[in-house]
């Protein structure tokens, strides 16, 4: 029997850089922007995508400067996976803080990035960019699937 793999053996923030970035199954489910009830905390997806989020490879268009482009986006440390309430229950991150192992679609166990798309997890082909609605008709847009597992 071979070792466990580092995601079993460590938690998140004994990961190194490459780990940690390698968590993420790119499914794009978190650059989908959400809005969230003032009085209950209750939060409320969209099918509406931050302006940099690539609908087709659910990945950053410019990942390393997407901070700088859009200062509300959320650079996801350990100590924030376990405090984000929105993170979806597949999140790779999230499913390690919380003991539990990825999915069979994960590209870190099924060693294919297609497949978490195959299994219907991403965002692909089901989303608008916030480039082309304004923000007051967001709420025209909200969407049940970015919470639910496949």
């Amino acid at each position: 029997m071979g070792a466990k793999p580092f995601w079993v053996t460590k938690q998140l923030d004994e990961m190194t850089a490459v780990e940690w970035e390698s968590l993420c199954d790119g499914c794009g489910r978190c650059c989908l922007n959400k809005l969230e009830d003032w009085d209950t905390g209750e939060i409320a997806w969209t099918s509406i995508a931050c302006r940099l989020l690539d609908g087709e490879s659910c990945r950053c268009k410019d990942y390393s400067n997407r901070q700088a482009t859009v200062p509300d986006c959320i650079g996801l440390t350990p100590d924030q996976v376990e405090t984000i309430t929105w993170l979806p229950p597949t999140c790779g991150y999230r499913l390690v803080a919380e003991g539990a192992d990825l999915y069979w679609w994960h590209p870190l166990v099924s060693g294919d990035p297609e497949t978490v798309h195959e299994a219907g997890v991403s965002v692909r082909g089901r989303t608008l960019s916030e480039a082309d609605i304004p923000v007051e008709d967001f709420e025209d847009y909200l969407v049940e699937w970015p919470g639910e597992e496949p």
